[in-house]
Formats: structure tokens, C-alpha cells, sequence
């Protein structure tokens, strides 16, 4: 069942009256918006881009139970390459609506139109201005509910946006798109950071949500011998921490991959654990990311690894932490945020 977010985005489509040759559905979160679209266009060209792995995983799901046929893109420019109609999900980041509405503008059809809807309670003016650097027309839908879209027409092709790079703690960040906290240094990952020589010895590691890969980067300045693998569900996380490593010199000493947290890890097969969790999905709190982390962690560490973990001082992690990996000690905290240290257990 659509909700109020790809309802508001389809009747927009419906009023403009528009009749596509091809439709992009971009950061559909269920399959809901891609459902629908293959309803209302049954002989138009479908395709699929989305930035979370565990999205894309859904809406493919969708697609193969009610037997469409769409193409996944993974890039995002060649998803929208001579589409006539963009229907997206905006995202919370302006940095990621800049890349979105960039890669419409520049690929697609030149009648190409731009419908992008969300919660009210998440728009603002900003958003408006983003879209007029890529649209000649640019305005908001009627509302439905609590939800509303951003409508572009007129496309302004330009050159594709370059990342935003900053140094930070003596280490280069490029950031592209909607990453975790950009081209900076978020508050959690630098208290974790600064305990990177108190980090053991380690023949394998993993940066687990690796966002832009900073802390990937200092695991290969620990240990020249270290076997350093940076994962992320965000393809903006993946090509951020790509050329973070490259920014860095660490490009051949990090294995930077897209997945499912830890499901493609084997058992006990890794010494050392280093992450910042989510505690957010979009823009709604969630611990349940984090929790399954914790639990993937203790699958995987050999016995005697090490998870450190740096999380908000709030959140309940540490009865978890000791269930699913073992031993869990603070190795230090401020006043927002808290580092642990769990020891697997021995069988």
C-alpha cells in the first residue's frame, strides 16, 4: 500500500497529465512508489535507483513478486540517462538533492520533469533553491496529508557537482552527495578516532558503516600488515570512502565495499571491529541497525576480537553489547557520547 509521500507524488503526475517514455523511481523506500508508477505507465521503461542497499533489496522484492520488469541502476547518471519523468523521494541532505537534481537535469530528456516528495515537517525553502539551480520552473504540489512534492521542469543541464573535501584531524575527507556528516568530522567518530593508537594489533579489520572511511584510513596508518575492509549500505558512503582512502594514500590497503552490514562476513574470520552506528533510518529515530550490527560482530570476531564501539551516551547498547560479543568496558566518554570496548568470548 502507497503512503501519503508516494500518493502526493503520483497524483502531482497525474495532474500534470505527463505520459513518459521512461521512468526513473529514485530512493523508493518500499517499492510503493515503483508500484505505482508501473501501474499508471504499464508500457513505460522502468528503472530503479537507490542509495540504501536494504532499499533497493525491497523495492526489487516488490518488483519480482508483482512481475515487472525494471532495471536497477548503479549509477546514478545512467539511471536517469534519457528519462522523461524523475519520481523521487527527497532526501534530508542538500547535498543530496544537489546530486540528485543535477544528475536529472544533465541526463535526462530536455522535457524531462522532476516530481521529488516528502513530509512537510522535513521540507524547507532550501530545497526550492537547490532545485532552481538545475530547473527553470520550480514550485511546490498541493498538499495530501502531511506530505508534499517539489515539482521541476525546464531542465538547466551543468557540469556534475564535485565532492566537497576538508582536512580534519591531519587526514583529507571527500564526501559526496547525502554521506553521514559530509566533508567534516562528526562528534562520535572523532572521540572514537582519538582512541586509535589504544587499538590492538589486528591481521583483519573492518570499518563497519564506514560513512566517508576516516576511520578506515587510520586503521591503515596503524598497521601496514592490517587487512582493512570499509562497508556501507549508502552508495554516497561507498564512492566517499573510495576516494578518502585514494585522498589518503590508502586506496591499496582498503577494501571499500557496498552491503548488508556484516551478512557477507564469515564466522569468526576478523580481529577487529571499529563503528559508529546509526541511530536514525531517514529521518526517524532507530536503534534496530545498530542492535543487529552488535549482534553481526559477535559472529564474526574470532575469539579474543575486539569491537569498539562509539555511540550516544542515551542509547541502552552496553547489555547487548555484553549478550552478543562478550566483556564490554567504557574506555571513555563526554557528554554526548561514550566508547566501548568488547572482548569476544571464549568458547
Amino acid at each position: 500500500m502507497a503512503d501519503q509521500v508516494s500518493r502526493v507524488i503520483m497524483a502531482e503526475a497525474d495532474r500534470i497529465g505527463i505520459d513518459p517514455g521512461t521512468v526513473v523511481v529514485i530512493d523508493d523506500q518500499d517499492g510503493s512508489l515503483l508500484l505505482a508508477a508501473a501501474e499508471r505507465w504499464p508500457e513505460a521503461e522502468l528503472r530503479l535507483h537507490c542509495d540504501a542497499l536494504d532499499e533497493e533489496q525491497t523495492c526489487r522484492a516488490a518488483a519480482d513478486r508483482a512481475g515487472l520488469r525494471v532495471t536497477a541502476a548503479d549509477d546514478l547518471g545512467l539511471a536517469t540517462t534519457g528519462a522523461g519523468l524523475a519520481l523521487a523521494r527527497l532526501p534530508k541532505g542538500l547535498d543530496a538533492l544537489e546530486l540528485l537534481a543535477g544528475a536529472v537535469a544533465r541526463a535526462s530528456d530536455p522535457e524531462v520533469v522532476l516530481i521529488a516528495g516528502g513530509r512537510v515537517k522535513h521540507l524547507n525553502r532550501s530545497m526550492n533553491g537547490v532545485l532552481e539551480r538545475h530547473f527553470g520552473e520550480v514550485r511546490g504540489s498541493l498538499g495530501l496529508g502531511k506530505a508534499r512534492a517539489l515539482v521541476g521542469a525546464r531542465a538547466r543541464p551543468g557540469p556534475e557537482p564535485q565532492p566537497r573535501r576538508a582536512a580534519v584531524d591531519g587526514l583529507e575527507v571527500v564526501a559526496y552527495g547525502g554521506v553521514f556528516a559530509g566533508a567534516s568530522l562528526d562528534a562520535g567518530t572523532r572521540l572514537l578516532l582519538a582512541q586509535a593508537p589504544r587499538f590492538p594489533a589486528a591481521e583483519s579489520a573492518i570499518d563497519l558503516g564506514c560513512g566517508t572511511g576516516l576511520l578506515a584510513v587510520a586503521l591503515a596508518r596503524l598497521d601496514a600488515a592490517t587487512k582493512i575492509t570499509a562497508i556501507d549500505h549508502s552508495r554516497a558512503a561507498v564512492r566517499s570512502a573510495v576516494a578518502t582512502a585514494a585522498a589518503n594514500g590508502a586506496a591499496d590497503r582498503i577494501d571499500v565495499r557496498r552491503g548488508d552490514g556484516l551478512v557477507e562476513v564469515a564466522d569468526e574470520s576478523v580481529d577487529l571491529i571499529v563503528c559508529n552506528p546509526p541511530f536514525h533510518r531517514g529521518t526517524a529515530k532507530d536503534s534496530s541497525t545498530a542492535l543487529t550490527m552488535i549482534t553481526d560482530a559477535g559472529r564474526v570476531l574470532r575469539p579474543g576480537g575486539e569491537l569498539w564501539l562509539v555511540y550516544n551516551t542515551h542509547l541502552p547498547y552496553r547489555s547487548a553489547l555484553r549478550r552478543s560479543v562478550g566483556p564490554t568496558e567504557v574506555i571513555t566518554q563526554d557528554r554526548d557520547y561514550l566508547v566501548t570496548r568488547s572482548v569476544k568470548a571464549n568458547p
